[in-house]
């Protein structure tokens, strides 16, 4: 009997689309260098904040964005800024073993993994199998749902996973859904295996010719539908069994990253519009067109401060002051606070500005009715479902 046996036919017709937008993404021109590299950093700190908010460390993504470009948010503790930077690093490093020649999928690569993602903390045994009884207790109730295999038998059993995969002819899809429940049901660590294991995941998309954000990461979905995300092991029972049939987790982690990548496709064209339509209004106010990147985020009602925007920028503490005196000048950020909490907010003239540039006819209009006005304009666009 194969470890944990599947039925990748199920899903071919939502492989098959997922294929299609993978072609269709795939041949659209290249994106502005400025707003691609945006974009990325966005959709990073969101993937972090949400895999970590599963597991129950309490980060916004707010904070996460924070973190990511070198601050230290008060509001969040050392342990768990940690927490952060390690899971990034490890979402990184798969990226960057991906295209190794001589990549192979192996015990040493998960254990790797599992360093990183507890940011190389020795007493919370990163990087090393459990050792002793483990099991999953429900969060609120502190009852066991779920008792993973022995430990004896984690090696093992990394191992066969590892070779099943190296071995599978099916979608990248499949496999990526198969190594995460797998994963998961293995158990193999005291603590992140759900982070391990969404790695894993993003991984084996990004190996299988899956390789933009929209395909490569599922955090951010899960992390709007944890409930639907917990409900997807209940094929693995209560108690470790290599015998179970995860058809059903595969089938609904592969409609999750069909549900994604429509969902992030719609978000993408409406986002770079109004990039474009923010970087109109920058040039058009004489100001330098790095300040955009604090435009964007005042925009979406995002404090900007001096210590974020100056490596958004690359700039000097100097020069980082000057751009945002010039923009407040120009009535496109409102400055608030003084010393250490000075922070920039969206200015008196910022919203209508960009509907303006953007032709859309408002007067004194709010962010939510530029977003949706576009949306809707948009959205008539873009399907493949056929």
């Amino acid at each position: 009997m194969p470890l944990f046996p599947y039925a990748a036919g199920a899903v071919s017709d939502s492989c098959a689309e997922l294929d299609r937008w993978r072609d269709r993404l795939d041949r659209q021109r290249a994106f502005p260098r400025r707003w691609a590299g945006r974009m990325r950093r966005d959709l990073e700190a969101e993937a972090v904040a949400a895999s970590l908010s599963i597991e129950q460390v309490p980060v916004t993504v707010d904070e996460v964005r924070r973190i990511l470009v070198g601050e230290s948010p008060p509001s969040v503790s050392p342990g768990d800024q940690e927490l952060v930077l390690g899971y990034r690093d490890a979402m990184s490093y798969v990226l960057r073993r991906a295209d190794d020649a001589g990549f192979r999928w192996s015990r040493e690569l998960v254990i790797g993994l599992h360093d990183r993602v507890l940011a190389g903390n020795y007493a919370a045994e990163a990087g090393r199998f459990a050792r002793g009884a483990r099991w999953v207790t429900n969060r609120v109730t502190g009852e066991v749902v779920y008792t993973p295999a022995d430990s004896e038998a984690v090696p093992g059993l990394i191992d066969r996973a590892c070779e099943h995969l190296a071995g599978s002819e099916d979608h990248p899809a499949v496999q990526a859904a198969w190594f995460h429940v797998v994963t998961a049901a293995i158990h193999p660590f005291r603590d992140g295996n759900g982070r391990v294991a969404r790695v894993l995941a993003s991984l084996a998309m990004y190996r299988g010719g899956f390789r933009r954000n929209e395909f490569t990461s599922l955090e951010e979905w899960w992390g709007r539908h944890v409930a639907d995300y917990y409900a997807a092991f209940e094929c693995l029972g209560s108690r470790f069994d290599e015998e179970a049939d995860v058809t059903p987790f595969i089938a609904a982690h592969v409609s999750a990253q069909l549900s994604q990548v429509r969902g992030l496709d719609l978000r993408e064209r409406v986002e770079r519009t109004i990039w474009g339509a923010l970087e109109e209004v920058v040039e058009s106010s004489g100001l330098q067109q790095r300040l955009v990147n604090a435009a964007w985020d005042a925009f979406f009602d995002r404090a900007v401060t001096p210590a974020y925007y100056i490596p958004l920028a690359d700039v000097s503490r100097a020069t980082a002051t000057n751009d945002l005196a010039a923009a407040v000048a120009a009535s496109l950020l409102e400055s608030r606070g003084g010393g250490r909490g000075r922070h920039y907010i969206a200015g008196s003239a910022l919203y209508q500005c960009v509907a303006d540039a953007l032709g859309l006819g408002l007067v004194d209009p709010r962010r939510e009715e530029i977003v949706a006005l576009l949306t809707r304009e948009l959205a008539e666009t873009g399907g493949v479902h056929g």
